[in-house]
This record gives C-alpha cells, structure tokens and sequence, in this order.
C-alpha cells in the first residue's frame, strides 16, 4: 500500500516540479533552471543523509559493481531539460502523458528482457493491451 501512495505522490510531484522548472527557463534559461535543479537536489540530499543518521558512504560509490549505474545523475540532468521542453512545447498534461507512457514501455521492456540486472519477467498480453490503450488515450486526449 504504501508503495503506490509513494509512486502516487512521486508523479504529483514530478508535474508540479516540470512546471515550476518551465516557469524558471523562461527567466533564466534551460541549461541555468537544469543546472540549478540539480544543485538544490544534491544539497538536499546532503541535508537529508545528515539528517536521517548517514546510511552507507560515500566512498561506497567506487565499490558499486556496473560503473554504468553511476550514470544516473547524468541522466537527471538531461530528464530535467526533456521535462522542460516538452512541458514547454505540449504543455504539462500532453506532457506527463507520454512521459508516463515512455516511462512504461521502456520499464516494461527492460523487465521483459532482464535488461540492467533487473529479473526478467514473461510477456503478458494484458501489459501490452494497457500500453495500447494507454496510448489510445493519449492520442483522444490530445486530438484537437
């Protein structure tokens, strides 16, 4: 249960953050609003790991087994930037919408081929029928 409040909240706060981040560009820029994102991420993080009693280390990092991982906060930035513009371009809600549907094709696929270490799990025809409706729902939600 609580981890569906907590993705519920995760997404609530994933829009409410792509309109105050378009808001910032249009003053200061996308690459400043980005950067700046980050910045005041990381700086609550450090808050957050005194705060919460410092789980791990941070020389823990260099042990992390698939260097690749440490990827991550690249692929922020350039989450960052992606979520500005097209919430610039489409506004929020075509946005989120094929954001969301990104975000689960490609999950689905990563857990469909065990892609990252993630398990591997079994097609299902019901998980590809929601993925077609969901983007049917896209296309009624969008057409104009």
């Amino acid at each position: 249960m609580w981890g569906i409040v907590i993705a519920l909240i995760s997404g609530a706060l994933m829009s409410i953050q792509g309109v105050f981040n378009t808001g910032v560009t249009k003053t200061a820029g996308v690459w400043i609003s980005a950067g700046f994102v980050q910045l005041t991420a990381f700086l609550v993080c450090i808050v957050a790991w005194f705060v919460t009693g410092r789980e791990g280390s941070v020389g823990a990092l260099v042990q992390v087994p698939h260097k690749y991982m440490l990827l991550g906060g690249a692929i922020g930035a350039f989450i960052t930037f992606t979520v500005i513009e097209s919430m610039n371009r489409l506004g929020p809600a075509k946005s989120v919408m094929l954001i969301v549907i990104s975000q689960l094709i490609v999950a689905y696929l990563i857990e469909l081929f065990g892609i990252f270490g993630v398990e591997r799990v079994s097609f299902e025809w019901k998980r590809l029928v929601g993925m077609v409706i969901a983007i049917i729902g896209v296309i009624i939600f969008k057409w104009e």
